[in-house]
């Protein structure tokens, strides 16, 4: 895309690793920041190896890795977007972290810049409204893996202009990704949809209906589905499963989105699925074994 040359991403975990990514990949320079060069360091280590996987597999040529690795830019300093064409939140799923974001982030950015949330369900009328440019603000909600999921979802905030949205779109494809229209209704179409059924499954576990093992394996095979909901949980992170409940119990004012009392143990337990060893299964050995 001519009028995107440099990617600015905020937040160097799962996900801001991941668009980062597949952006160097693309041939786009990146800047990818984090609140520490050790959160940063982390991030391109967990990029290096997911290439060097690549490599392994004979999908990427070894070339094309060390080309990538050599367009992004570490970064702990919102100074560094100052040539940013578009600038990418991934931050964790938090509103008002978010927003502390691109309130600190604008004065660094050069006027025609774009703004980007890759929030999985926050509104992103209220998180354009804190910036300098509502209009040129959007939401890409890209799917975990970033590096092999196809989908990114575009979702206009009410002051987006056709033009940025257009923009995003373009941005998107070039990343070899397909999109799709999302309005701006608490956690737009994937999460509206995946979410509350995890979130079933919990009650259902919470219940006594079925075991975490029944569960999943009643959903993988009598449904067709790679990953049971209560692993793919684990897999997303409880604490984002439950942050997405609580953004569509609290928006849509519905008991249908009340997050389930078990769920909300386990994340007050600390148990937030793979990344903190223990959720619904305890990763801690050499094959996961249910908590329930």
């Amino acid at each position: 895309m001519a009028q995107i040359k440099t990617v600015g991403v905020v937040g160097a975990g799962q996900m801001g690793s991941g668009i980062a990514h597949v952006c160097a990949v693309a041939g786009y320079d990146v800047v990818l920041n984090d609140i520490s060069a050790e959160r940063v360091d982390a991030g391109v280590a967990t990029i290096k190896r997911y290439l060097d996987r690549q490599v392994a597999k004979g999908t990427i040529e070894q070339a094309a890795v060390d080309a990538a690795l050599a367009r992004i830019k570490p970064a702990v300093d919102y100074a560094d977007f100052k040539d940013a064409d578009i600038v990418v939140e991934a931050a964790t799923e938090t509103e008002e972290i978010k927003k502390t974001i691109f309130r600190d982030v604008c004065p660094h950015l050069k006027p025609s810049a774009l703004l980007a949330s890759n929030t999985s369900s926050i509104s992103i009328t209220r998180l354009a409204s804190v910036t300098d440019r509502p209009d040129r603000f959007i939401g890409l909600h890209f799917m975990r893996p970033v590096q092999v999921m196809k989908l990114v979802e575009i979702i206009r905030g009410i002051a987006t202009s056709p033009e940025t949205e257009d923009m995003a779109h373009a941005f998107a494809q070039s990343l070899g990704k397909e999109t799709t229209n999302a309005e701006d209704y608490p956690a737009f179409i994937v999460n509206r949809v995946l979410v509350p059924m995890i979130n079933e499954a919990v009650y259902a576990l919470y219940e006594g209906v079925g075991t975490v093992t029944s569960i999943d394996v009643a959903m993988k095979l009598g449904c067709n589905h790679p990953m049971g909901p209560l692993e793919l949980g684990d897999f997303i992170g409880l604490d984002t499963v439950l942050a997405i409940m609580n953004v569509l119990h609290d928006g849509l004012a519905d008991s249908k989105y009340r997050p389930c009392p078990l769920l909300v143990k386990y994340v007050e337990a600390g148990w937030l699925g793979q990344k903190s060893g223990r959720g619904f299964y305890d990763y801690r050995g050499e094959t996961p074994v249910p908590t329930r």
